[in-house]
């Protein structure tokens, strides 16, 4: 069985004594814990122990929402479901929710917006059908999350019947504090835990990501041999110019303090890996966006957005650097047809590959983009199923820890992120924020 494999050729970077040092030594905080946020590693060693991973209890539980549910609601934000969703839109056929004879429960997703419509339109969908909640929060307050929780909650209990609709209701939350906790207590849900260790982007090879994937009816212990195979490849002990996820962090830094690349666009050349990238997004943004320091990621769809954003990358600012996702062998076959009448002058391709044209288009791209000055970097994947998806998650994962310790932040807080939500409550009145309140509304007039 292959690996991933990553490709530094294009970037422009030459692997330093400094820069090997710098991510060694970085690699070795995640091990021994003597970096910041050091008390939020539980992550980076749990794939090898895969006995601390419900797997058995997590697939049972998919069974049961399998067989009683047509649709399966995730409803979390950030990294309660965006890690899911990479997983299970990377692995899905995307027209599989249109066909009669589906196999499994269509997976949805609530609780990551405040969108009137949106809900009302999600509600109207489930009016009449046979539907589960998965509810991820560890907190049970997040306004997005439990909004959407309720809303569904009930529904569901007006379909169902309160006691039917007990059992294809899921929690996902902290082992003993919390309101989820404690609704989950009270109303006797099963329950899964967020381990204290591990925060929310960095889930997935959690019950938080396990459970919506294997509800989606995807093999998650290969998922987890993936990632512990690939935590194996990674490991401090492994040298430099083997380890692929040190690299990457020591490429991408080089490229931010030494040549000014301020923005690093994920791309990728299949449509499934759509989600991945925003997952990863919010990994990296969330990770290293902190003290008016870090790269911005940004993502593309090639060759789709070659026609909308393609002339700025080609010959806009060069502040940005390109990581190409590459899946070297698809799953279906399709061969370019002749046309008789040839009218668009594209009988030359005919009998090729729909996916040797795709890879020629991301050849050319690459070729352009460096003749351009953008630097680039290419992650070549085997072929998209669960064990490689593990080892592409577990790399991300490794890399944002390493590569946040390179630049000298806390990897694993998100201070920031409570700001607009202290201004939102002051705002809508919530009780104990009349002070903030007085004062925004000051601020506005």
């Amino acid at each position: 069985m292959g690996d991933i494999k990553i490709d530094f050729s294009h970037a422009g970077v030459k692997f330093t004594d400094e820069i090997k040092r710098k991510a060694e030594a970085a690699n070795n905080l995640l091990s021994d814990g003597g970096g910041k946020g050091s008390d939020f590693l539980g992550w980076a060693q749990l794939p090898l122990r895969i006995q601390d991973i419900p797997v058995d209890e997590i697939n049972e539980t998919a069974h049961l929402l399998q067989k009683e549910c047509d649709v399966v609601v995730v409803v979390g934000i950030g990294g309660s479901y965006l890690g899911a969703r990479a997983v299970i839109e990377a692995l899905s056929d995307p027209f599989d929710m249109l066909k009669k004879d589906r196999q499994h429960p269509i997976i949805l997703y609530a609780g990551h917006n405040m969108s009137e419509d949106y809900l009302f339109e999600l509600q109207s969908f489930l009016r009449n059908r046979k539907f589960g909640i998965i509810c991820i929060s560890k907190s049970g307050t997040t306004t997005e999350t439990a909004l959407a929780f309720r809303l569904l909650k009930k529904q569901c209990e007006e379909q169902r019947g309160k006691a039917e609709a007990k059992d294809v209701i899921v929690a996902i939350t902290d082992a003993k504090r919390g309101a989820a906790r404690a609704a989950a207590d009270k109303e006797g849900y099963k329950t899964f835990v967020i381990p204290d260790n591990v925060g929310g982007r960095f889930s997935v090879l959690t019950p938080v990501g396990l459970l919506p994937i294997a509800c989606a009816g995807f093999d998650i212990k290969a998922l987890v041999n993936g990632a512990a195979d690939m935590e194996k490849a990674t490991a401090p002990s492994v040298p430099f110019a083997e380890n692929i996820a040190a690299q990457y962090a020591a490429v991408r830094n080089a490229l931010y303090t030494e040549k000014g690349k301020k923005i690093e666009i994920m791309v990728n050349y299949q449509p499934k890996l759509h989600f991945i990238a925003e997952w990863w997004k919010q990994l990296y943004g969330e990770s290293e966006g902190k003290e008016h320091k870090g790269i911005f990621p940004a993502s593309c769809d090639f060759t789709t957005d070659l026609h909308s954003m393609g002339q700025w990358i080609q010959e806009g600012e060069r502040s940005i650097f390109e990581t190409v996702i590459s899946v070297e062998q698809p799953a279906k076959k399709l061969l370019f047809p002749n046309d008789d009448e040839n009218l668009d002058g594209l009988n030359f391709l005919a009998g090729k590959r729909v996916d040797e044209v795709n890879k020629m288009a991301e050849l050319g791209t690459l070729l352009a983009h460096v003749d351009g000055g953008v630097p680039n970097i290419r992650i070549s994947v085997p072929e998209l199923n669960e064990y490689y998806i593990g080892q592409l998650i577990y790399f991300f994962e490794i890399g944002c820890g390493i590569s946040g310790n390179v630049l000298g932040v806390n990897p694993f807080n998100q201070p920031g992120v409570e700001a607009y939500k202290k201004n939102m409550f002051a705002l809508l009145d919530k009780p104990g924020y009349e002070a903030e309140s007085k004062a925004i509304k000051e601020r506005l007039k």
